[in-house]
């Protein structure tokens, strides 16, 4: 469980049974006694009021009025609201644009610099463009929602991404790529990847890909998409 799976975990644990010990908690989320300790210290920092019992059987007990004052979004998340407010631009549909913008100008000031720097080139990844009216959409489906944190590990880790895909045609194949790029041609959107098996660019549709994992001891070099002339990057959509 990693560090905000885990402080999560804490909090409902302590909103559920109203007190608990440091004890008994380390034993629920499966952490020694001293990383709790130190979860309970960021917990609140970031605002949470967190009573405890002096000596090592005292109890821990959340203030329910308690409420967290520090956002706490990682990058996938940030990048997830980006590209949600992308795709209704896509489409043409985003009321309240100029707010909607603002509004994730705050959020994306709220990150520390190391995760500024990895949405940054998190959003270089990002094109938009207009998806043809032919386009048949009655097989869509629903996308992995394991594919966001994944793409954002191997992406910025510049690592492979292996996946089973069904085409058009119901095919099942196991495929293991390199993530260059994220399109969207609202509703659709696909993963744009080098398939080094095929030696060429290859689109892949997001709502057909399942079982996404980042390939361990894989490194690959970014390359250049050569993009269709209506496709633009999300930063010029900004401007």
């Amino acid at each position: 469980m990693n560090i905000r799976l885990r402080q999560d975990a804490i909090v409902r644990s302590l909103r559920r049974n109203g007190t608990s010990t440091v004890d008994a908690i380390a034993q629920e989320v499966g952490a020694s006694r001293r990383t709790v300790l130190r979860d309970i210290s960021a917990l609140r920092d970031e605002g949470y009021t967190i009573h405890s019992d002096v000596g090592r059987g005292g109890g821990l007990q959340l203030d329910p009025q308690s409420v967290q004052t520090k956002a706490r979004l990682s990058v996938p998340e940030v990048f997830a609201l980006l590209i949600s407010v992308a795709a209704m631009r896509a489409a043409g549909n985003l009321p309240f644009s100029e707010l909607a913008d603002a509004g994730l100008a705050k959020i994306e000031k709220a990150l520390p610099s190391d995760k500024v720097k990895d949405l940054r080139a998190f959003l270089d990844c990002l094109h938009i463009g207009q998806l043809s009216p032919l386009q048949d959409l009655s097989d869509r489906g629903a996308m992995d929602a394991d594919l966001l944190p994944v793409f954002e590990q191997a992406f910025l880790g510049r690592q492979c991404i292996r996946f089973e895909y069904r085409d058009a045609k119901d095919r099942l194949t196991r495929r293991e790529v390199e993530p260059q790029a994220m399109l969207i041609l609202s509703p659709l959107w696909y993963l744009v990847a080098w398939d080094p098996d095929r030696a060429d660019f290859r689109h892949f549709r997001m709502d057909r890909i399942s079982t996404p994992e980042v390939v361990e001891n894989t490194r690959f070099r970014r390359r250049h998409v050569p993009f269709e002339e209506d496709v633009c990057p999300y930063r010029d959509l900004q401007k």
